[in-house]
């Protein structure tokens, strides 16, 4: 389906999706036309489902990041995919096997907006937390 070039492409893509076709080109010895085509193709593959953008949460006010493992105590799953769907401080979400039903990565400007989210996720189920010292990757 994909070769070891569109390999090389997702991988530049992936350190920086600004990139244009001409510089990917360049370094997988293709013509920028070349790279559209192939990038192209594996959007239409499902390969490649968007582009994205990484922000510095500190720079922007969100100095804490905690991992939240959610124990739901209701089967009204629907309700809590809407609740973190609405909430900001959610930056990503996934339903886990082992221990707990959720794991939620929360941006938050300190504890009291921490406080405060912890809170309305009773509603839903009780929870673990654990705080981010250091991102390392």
């Amino acid at each position: 389906m994909i070769d070891q070039t569109d390999f090389k492409i997702l991988s530049l893509l992936c350190g920086n999706s600004r990139l244009q076709w001409r510089e990917i080109g360049e370094q997988v010895h293709l013509t920028g036309q070349a790279v559209a085509n192939r990038i192209r193709r594996m959007e239409e593959l499902g390969i490649i489902e968007g582009y994205t953008l990484r922000l510095n949460e500190r720079k922007l006010g969100k100095a804490m990041t905690a991992f939240v493992t959610v124990f739901m105590k209701t089967v009204d799953h629907p309700a809590f995919h809407q609740f973190i769907t609405e909430k900001e401080a959610v930056v990503e979400a996934n339903r886990i096997s082992g221990e707990g039903c959720y794991l939620l990565k929360v941006t938050v400007s300190g504890q009291d907006e921490l406080s405060l989210f912890l809170d309305e996720i009773l509603k839903y189920g009780n929870y673990r937390v654990n705080l981010s010292i250091g991102k390392l990757k």
